[in-house]
């Protein structure tokens, strides 16, 4: 049974209906776990949607604990302010013995001392080996290369920004239609717009399908290292086919 810390800083919705999501499947036994805390690095009273974020944590009875960044951040170089604020988010979380943290929605890099101490996951809207930075960056890298494929990867949280090992990913090709139509007229705005539209659409079923996987041993995560249910090791479990499902079902 997943023991999950759930890391947000809860600024939008798109925060509270993942953490619905995943809440849901976790009480149906889709996802054989429990959220046992949310950690956010806002406090209440800072913004609006993080309120409304925290009340939904609350109405689970999830335990929520906060810690505003820009409050505990008093001046001094960057990578001392850092180190020392996850030295505190551990202090406050380390009594709940999370076997996994995801990262959803969380607005802060996390330092290498804590991700080293936990495992931790985190979603990155390319796929395994592709382009790193935001979500903005990686579709303009793809359209300038003439990718062929797009997607998304669930990855463990190291030190090296968006390059840990590869938990779960999915593909989709951007050649064929409708995409097809746009690199012919090579109407990059069209073909960032689809692009991201697809990537998105399948981002919260990859996140689901990964945590149920996990939580079911078709994959594990042990010193670092990504293993099949063999216990061999992999280069990341391959959840394209599912999460295409998942995909057509929302659209019925």
């Amino acid at each position: 049974m997943l023991n999950i810390g759930w890391f947000s800083t809860g600024r939008d919705k798109a925060a509270q209906q993942l953490l619905l999501a995943v809440q849901d499947k976790t009480c149906s036994s889709d996802i054989k776990g429990k959220i046992s805390f949310v950690f956010s690095n806002r406090e209440p009273g800072e913004a609006k949607e993080s309120d409304l974020f925290f009340e939904l944590v609350r109405s689970y009875n999830i335990p929520l604990v906060c810690l505003s960044h820009k409050k505990f951040r008093t001046g001094g170089e960057e990578k001392d302010w850092r180190i020392k604020y996850d030295r505190e988010v551990n202090k406050r979380i380390e009594s709940f013995a999370p076997g996994l943290c995801v990262l959803a929605g969380y607005m802060l890099i996390v330092s290498e001392e804590l991700c080293q101490k936990y495992d931790m996951i985190n979603l990155h809207p390319a796929p395994p080996g592709g382009p790193t930075g935001s979500w903005q960056e990686v579709i303009w890298t793809l359209i300038q290369n003439k990718a062929d494929t797009a997607g998304a990867m669930i990855h463990l949280v190291t030190p090296e920004l968006d390059r840990g090992p590869v938990v779960s990913y999915c593909l989709f090709s951007i050649k064929g239609a409708p995409f097809a139509e746009y690199w012919r007229k090579d109407d990059k705005e069209m073909l960032f717009r689809l692009i991201r539209q697809h990537e998105l659409v399948r981002e919260f079923p990859l996140i689901i399908l990964t945590l149920q996987s996990l939580s079911r041993g078709e994959v594990s995560i042990k010193d670092g290292r990504v293993n099949d249910v063999q216990g061999k090791l992999i280069s990341g479990y391959n959840l394209s086919g599912k999460a295409d499902e998942e995909v057509k079902k929302s659209l019925e």
